[in-house]
């Protein structure tokens, strides 16, 4: 068979590579890459037969310890607290578990006994209470000292006038309303109601008691000061309890599905309980029926707060989460159609509406930034005092509280103090702080017949004192 005849492109192309060829071997090209490339090999070989391995560490003797915390090893963390060289030592610090256990719900009677879970027995502050009991009935409260002309810096707080009086955040906070003893009483997010009695002297009791009647956070207590030894709490969890000191238990008054938010007490009347209950709903517990004798749709979400003028207890005032704060008068009150005497707007929550000692003042908090002054004879004028009441979510809200007269207000901030603001100027007048206060205190209390004695606290479980200073 004849050879295929090639074209004009292919014989061009082989004769292109023959001349490549003779070029590349008149430059000895292919010999300079065939030994290059050898002496790459030979120095990559030598350079990993040189290499040396590294020497082994002789094992030390003392096994090294790895630390993990105790999350990390699934165990509960200790309650032994702070160290007693630290900053607040001289606090008293009952041993409290960290995170104590939620009581049930139960619906029904509770001894005190059952209740109770502090260290020690609590027949001294049985005893107590029964005692300030038989001498309480006083006339005279806080608005006997209009115009005390405190000196806020004679306000000074002491280590021996701060305790852990609770486990876990504060909600509420008390001064028992008697002009012969300083005790108060404070409620937390678990349930737990804890007694100061700050005049305990005796080694054996450190003054503090711990009782467990509410399975939820406890949002308000009242004392009437007319009948100490009965006190009432509420609670998320739905339930009124009233603890009654001379029958040794906690009464169950009443029980919802809803949550009730707070409650207070008329200063004139010691067998009606208000609290307020679900979205908006205001009721009025009658001791004397046994239930409720009045119910009202007051706002449309949560009564934060219930406060009654001291001027004339039949105006009432009350804070809600939808923005408003109102001033109602109970004698005219219609059931379908209830009509506030005024209505102040924020922007946002509103915490606490309070009058002050006189009744002529209303301060709302919001969580808009402000702290609202309402007043006037029809509390028509309303201005507002900048404020920072952004606590976030582990501290309880800031509420600011009237001190002994219209002038200031309590209030505390997120620098771990106390500011003291002025209705008048509308701005702070002074801030107290100190070496002792490790925690920030958020829920106040001024102590109704000892001008100058007030009680902060904090979502730690602590309370601080604040007394004035001798020679004031």
């Amino acid at each position: 068979m004849s050879p295929q005849r090639l074209t004009d492109y292919e014989r061009k192309r082989l004769e292109n590579i023959r001349r490549n060829d003779e070029m590349m071997a008149a430059l000895k090209l292919r010999s300079m890459a065939t030994q290059l490339s050898e002496s790459t090999k030979r120095q990559r070989i030598e350079t990993k037969s040189y290499k040396l391995s590294p020497q082994k560490k002789p094992k030390p003797e003392t096994p090294i310890v790895v630390r993990r915390s105790l999350r990390t090893r699934g165990m509960p963390p200790e309650a032994n607290g702070l160290e007693d060289n630290l900053v607040d030592s001289a606090a008293k610090t009952p041993k409290f578990p960290t995170i104590p256990k939620r009581a049930p719900r139960v619906l029904g009677r509770l001894t005190m006994e059952d209740a109770y879970s502090g260290t020690g027995s609590d027949r001294g502050l049985i005893e107590t209470l029964v005692d300030m009991g038989k001498n309480s009935g006083v006339e005279f409260g806080r608005g006997n000292y209009v115009g005390s002309g405190l000196k806020f810096r004679s306000l000074i707080l002491n280590p021996e006038n701060i305790a852990r009086v609770v486990p876990g955040r504060i909600m509420a906070v008390r001064f028992l309303p008697c002009t012969n003893s300083r005790m108060i009483v404070a409620g937390n997010k678990f349930g737990n109601i804890g007694f100061w009695n700050l005049d305990s002297k005796t080694e054996e009791e450190d003054g503090i008691y711990l009782y467990n009647p509410h399975s939820d956070p406890i949002l308000g207590i009242s004392v009437h000061q007319h009948c100490l030894p009965r006190i009432f709490t509420c609670s998320h969890d739905g339930l009124i309890r009233m603890m009654d000191a001379e029958k040794e238990v906690f009464d169950l008054v009443y029980s919802s599905e809803d949550s009730i938010y707070s409650l207070s007490q008329q200063p004139n009347d010691v067998k009606c309980l208000y609290f307020g209950e679900g979205y908006g709903g205001l009721s009025i517990w009658d001791e004397r029926t046994g239930n409720c004798s009045t119910q009202w749709s007051l706002h449309d979400k949560r009564i934060n707060s219930i406060d009654f003028n001291p001027d004339n207890p039949n105006i009432m005032a009350t804070s809600s989460t939808d923005g408003t704060a109102c001033i109602w008068d109970l004698r005219i009150i219609d059931k379908n159609k209830p009509k506030t005497l005024k209505t102040v707007s924020h922007k946002k929550a509103v915490h606490s509406a309070y009058f002050s000692p006189c009744g002529r003042l209303l301060a709302t908090t919001s969580f808009d930034n402000t702290v609202g002054i309402t007043r006037g004879v029809n509390f028509e004028k309303t201005s507002t005092i900048e404020h920072n009441n952004q606590t976030g979510r582990w501290i309880s809200s800031f509420r600011a509280i009237w001190g002994w007269d219209e002038s200031y207000l309590f209030i505390g901030n997120m620098k771990r103090g106390v500011d003291i603001l002025s209705p008048a100027s509308r701005r702070p007048l002074y801030t107290l702080q100190g070496p002792h206060i490790s925690a920030i205190p958020c829920r106040f209390d001024a102590h109704p017949y000892n001008v100058g004695m007030l009680a902060g606290g904090t979502s730690g479980g602590q309370v601080y004192v604040w007394t004035l200073s001798q020679g004031n």
